[in-house]
């Protein structure tokens, strides 16, 4: 893979992370990651329809009328949502319904739509591939990382399985019931926010004194 390939793949990920440095899907990454199994389904779903509407929206990008741009773009991608929203209710009907209305919201995820606008709709599918797949993983890895600390101090367990005993089965462990809540998402985003710019100096914002 040539370097500007890989460079942007692998820079969503902690360079330009689409949470942590462009604050773009912060409400869904509050909303799903109670347990780490629901932010897994919402970050595949996500790779999903970014992936597959970045490519389309690329490929027919010399195509596409300028004054109808938006709305061909939202209309690939609500096509792709629709599909998701589907089979998820087909095949993984439980899951479906913890994350409730968040993957029919995912139309409305700022980042969706700033990477076609941004990326896609300028650049030729592979590239365009790359772009959207980068940048669903680093949206995905902030979700895995707040709800893994979420579900494992929230109710000891995860992917479901019991990790910390708790006293209710003869164990030492009191889940924290705070990790249920939204607050503590917005606060564990934000140490995850805090913890790239501590380790990526270049990404702290200039302040003015003046």
């Amino acid at each position: 893979m040539k370097s500007p390939h890989r460079d942007t793949l692998l820079d969503p990920l902690f360079d330009n992370n689409p949470i942590a440095l462009q604050v773009l899907g912060i409400c869904s990454a509050l909303a799903v990651t109670k347990q780490v199994a629901t932010a897994l389904v919402m970050t595949v779903a996500v790779l999903f329809v970014m992936s597959c509407s970045s490519v389309a929206i690329s490929a027919l990008r010399r195509r596409i009328p300028s004054d109808i741009r938006i709305i061909v773009e939202l209309t690939i991608m609500t096509t792709l949502v629709i599909v998701t929203d589907q089979v998820l209710k087909a095949y993984f009907f439980d899951v479906s319904l913890r994350l409730s209305v968040f993957v029919g919201l995912i139309i409305t995820n700022c980042m969706v739509m700033g990477r076609a606008e941004a990326y896609a709709i300028r650049n030729p599918p592979l590239p365009s591939l790359l772009d959207a797949v980068g940048n669903a993983m680093g949206y995905g890895l902030i979700l895995l990382t707040v709800a893994f600390v979420r579900e494992l101090f929230g109710k000891g367990t995860v992917l479901g399985y019991r990790v910390l005993t708790t006293v209710h089965d003869g164990g030492w462990y009191e889940p924290n019931v705070l990790m249920e809540l939204a607050p503590t998402g917005f606060l564990l985003i934000a140490c995850c926010v805090w913890a790239i710019r501590v380790w990526k100096p270049e990404q702290r914002e200039e302040v003015d004194d003046a």
